[in-house]
């Protein structure tokens, strides 16, 4: 749905549909909209404006090819998805993803400059053709308009904590000694093989029964044998687990905030970031398989105090809160106002302006 004028910056929020992408755009976007931010940047009147987020899917032989090599970007997308492309042009784009690059880097164009263009992850361009970039520290990216994260860029609002909170409201008694453990899965770089599955089943057997509340939740990635080892796990020691909607209302958000310690598998880093936002002691469970970039996230997050590696029991340690997504919304706020100043409020007693009855 598009809107013509918005009340506030007019936003286009893309990606190339993969889950993790579209979630780091949607933090993003989530952290701009906070109340106190938005009421710094809302005189800027957008057009242009989408409600629904933009799934690109550019096809071959583009993808074939380095995004820094589509001459035509708009010719690899399906029909509907081209049109979508068009003015008007919004006051800003945020998009993840490296097929979603070259588009961040053409609307830059075809707007002439007029669009904020942000791309989150490696878009294996040049960081010139944005207007910011915005990557974690891993990929070791560098440039004048390159924020680097710690992790992924989470963000939850206070008022998705609130209302989490309220719906688990048992879940607050269950304080103390109580762990989220996520689950990922098979990915490009790891797999969550039959042995990580046992190796971590034996582990929260012995979490169980050292008093323990476990707290279960799977991915649209975790293998059906790993899933199989859990639930037997959760049945055993009876752990709560989520594994889908046909186990009720997603507790995801709720398990974070009312848990004390979490365990997260080490393919993903959103995950990872998630936990780190709340502020959880991070257990990270090992898989199969290796990366270079990878290791470096890990580390990073350990010398941040936010993570350590799962052994065999659980520690408790407390650090600031990973909160990324506020750093980056901050940081587009302030590129926003450069281009749009706020306008100058009237002189102090200025009959113009008429004071609130409640003051």
């Amino acid at each position: 749905m598009t809107d013509q004028r918005s009340f506030g910056p007019s936003i286009w929020a893309a990606s190339d549909g993969r889950a993790g992408n579209a979630s780091q755009v949607r933090a993003i976007v989530n952290a701009l909209t906070e109340t106190q931010r938005w009421m710094r940047i809302a005189h800027i009147n957008g057009e242009g404006h989408r409600a629904d987020p933009l799934e690109l899917h550019p096809r071959p032989p583009c993808t074939w090819l380095p995004s820094s090599a589509w001459i035509w970007p708009k010719l690899a997308l399906p029909a509907e998805e081209r049109q979508a492309l068009s003015a008007p042009w919004p006051t800003l784009m945020i998009a993840a993803g490296r097929r979603s690059a070259p588009f961040t880097a053409k609307v830059r164009e075809w707007s002439a400059g007029q669009t904020l263009c942000i791309q989150i992850l490696d878009p294996r361009m040049s960081p010139s053709a944005f207007d910011m970039l915005v990557t974690p520290a891993h990929d070791e990216l560098e440039g004048d308009n390159v924020i680097r994260t710690a992790g992924s860029p989470s963000y939850f609002s206070s008022d998705a904590i609130e209302e989490a909170g309220l719906a688990f409201a048992d879940l607050a008694d269950e304080r103390g000694k109580s762990c989220i453990i996520v689950l990922g899965g098979d990915s490009k770089t790891h797999k969550f093989t039959p042995a990580a599955a046992e190796r971590l089943a034996a582990t929260l057997r012995q979490l169980a029964g050292e008093g323990w509340r476990l707290r279960i939740t799977t991915s649209r990635r975790t293998p059906a044998h790993a899933i199989a080892v859990v639930k037997g796990i959760a049945d055993e020691v009876g752990a709560r687990i989520w594994t889908g909607p046909e186990d009720g209302p997603n507790p995801y958000l709720a398990w974070l905030i009312f848990s004390d310690a979490a365990i997260v598998t080490e393919d993903s880093a959103n995950m990872l970031s998630d936990a780190a936002y709340h502020g959880l002691p991070v257990h990270i469970a090992r898989l199969s398989g290796r990366s270079a970039k990878f290791d470096r996230l890990h580390q990073s997050l350990i010398d941040r105090g936010a993570a350590r590696w799962l052994g065999e029991t659980l520690e408790s340690w407390s650090y600031e809160p990973l909160r990324e997504a506020d750093r980056v919304a901050d940081a587009i706020v302030e590129a926003l106002l450069k281009r749009h100043p706020q306008p100058a409020m009237p002189p102090a007693g200025d009959d113009t302006v008429i004071a609130p009855d409640w003051l």
